[in-house]
C-alpha cells in the first residue's frame, strides 16, 4: 500500500549537513584476492579502484559525532536547542543492543533531546529526516539532528564471490541539522512505499561474531520493481507540488547501481546532466550518497536558490522514497 504523498505540516528543512569520510579504503585488488572474482567484473560493479570504508579501529558513531560537532559549530546552534537526535541506517550499529543516538548526544553535550534510532536500511536517512521534521512540527523543539552511521563495508563478505554485487558498499557517516527557519534546503514533500514481498530477499547471517548480508535465492524482477516504484513516487511528489518533470532541476539517487541510475533517468526523461554520478569516486555510501552529491553541487556553486531537487532513496525490505527539496542558499 502506498502512503499518500503529503506536504509536511509546517515549514522546515535542512539547516546544514556534513559528511565525514573514514581514513581507510576498500581496494578492488583486495576484493579480487579475497574472492577470486576477476578484477574487470568487480570494476563493473564499483566503477572505481578504491572507495572509502571504515578502518578496523574506526567506529561509525564517532565519525557521525564528528560530523555533528562540525555542523553545530558552523551554525552556532546551542546543543540545548536540539530536541531530537535520530540515528539512521540498517540497525547493525557499532555495538549490539545499544543506542548510538544517545551516545552521540552525550558526546556533543545534547542533554534535552529525545534520542532514538530509525532502521530502514539505505532509505533510513530520508525516512529519519521526514520523521524528525514531522516531530518538530508537533513540539516546541527548534532543531533536530539526524545522524547517518551505517557500517556497510563491514556487513559484506568479501571472500564470497556470490556477494560480488555488494562489493561496492562503503561507509560515509554524516550529520544533518534540521530546523524550521534559516534553512539551506526546504523539505517540500515526500512519498514512500514498501513492497513487502521482497522482505526475505536479503537477510543476515552471524558468522564469527560478524553479521554478513546474504541474498536469498535468485528471484527475478527487482530491477523492474525499481523502475516501477521510483517513477511512481516521483509523480506522486510532483502532483502534490503541482509541478512537472521539466521543473526538476536536480535528481539525486542512492548510488547503488550505475546502470539502474541511467535507466531511471531515461524512463523519467531527465537528462543525465541534471543528476550527479560519483561512481568514479565513491562506492555505495548508503544513506549518505545524496549528501555527497549535494555537497558537490553546493561547493561548486551549481545550485541556484529556488532549484527543485528530488532525492530518490531506497532500502532493503524493499522501500522506495522520493523527497522534494528546494534550495534556499546560505
Amino acid at each position: 500500500m502506498t502512503d499518500a504523498p503529503h506536504t509536511l505540516p509546517a515549514p522546515g528543512g535542512i539547516v546544514d549537513f556534513e559528511v565525514v569520510l573514514p581514513s581507510s579504503t576498500v581496494e578492488v585488488a583486495e576484493l579480487h584476492a579475497a574472492s577470486g572474482v576477476p578484477v574487470a567484473d568487480i570494476l563493473a560493479i564499483t566503477h572505481t579502484a578504491e572507495f572509502p570504508a571504515l578502518d578496523e579501529d574506526e567506529a561509525a558513531w564517532e565519525l557521525a559525532a564528528a560530523a555533528g560537532r562540525t555542523v553545530l559549530e558552523r551554525t552556532g546552534v546551542d546543543p540545548d536547542a536540539i530536541g531530537l537526535v535520530v540515528y539512521a541506517g540498517s540497525g547493525e550499529w557499532d555495538l549490539p543492543f545499544w543506542s548510538p543516538a544517545a551516545k552521540v548526544a552525550d558526546e556533543l553535550g545534547i542533554g534535552n533531546a529525545h534520542c532514538y534510532e530509525v532502521t530502514n536500511f539505505c532509505n533510513g536517512a530520508m525516512t529519519a529526516i521526514r520523521t524528525a521534521l514531522a516531530e518538530l512540527a508537533l513540539n516546541r523543539a527548534r532543531y533536530a539532528l539526524v545522524l547517518i552511521g551505517d557500517r556497510l563495508s563491514r556487513l559484506v563478505d568479501h571472500e564470497d564471490a556470490e556477494s560480488k554485487h555488494l562489493f561496492n558498499f562503503g561507509d560515509a557517516p554524516a550529520a544533518v541539522l534540521l530546523g524550521r527557519e534559516n534553512t539551506l534546503l526546504d523539505v517540500l514533500a515526500s512519498a514512500t512505499r514498501t513492497d513487502p514481498s521482497w522482505a526475505d530477499y536479503y537477510s543476515g547471517d552471524v558468522e564469527d561474531d560478524r553479521v554478513l548480508m546474504r541474498r536469498r535465492g535468485r528471484r527475478p524482477g527487482l530491477g523492474d520493481a525499481y523502475l516501477e516504484n521510483f517513477p511512481a513516487r516521483v509523480h506522486d511528489v510532483l502532483d502534490t507540488l503541482g509541478r512537472r518533470i521539466d521543473d526538476v532541476d536536480w535528481f539525486l539517487v542512492n548510488q547503488g547501481d550505475k546502470g539502474m541510475h541511467e535507466k531511471l533517468l531515461a524512463k523519467l526523461g531527465i537528462p543525465a546532466g541534471k543528476s550527479v554520478f560519483n561512481y568514479h569516486r565513491y562506492g555505495h555510501m548508503g544513506g549518505s550518497d545524496p549528501f555527497l552529491a549535494l555537497r558537490d553541487l553546493i561547493g561548486e556553486d551549481r545550485l541556484t536558490p529556488g532549484d527543485l531537487v528530488l532525492v530518490a532513496s531506497s532500502g532493503m525490505g524493499f522501500s522506495w522514497g522520493v523527497t522534494a527539496l528546494e534550495y534556499r542558499g546560505r
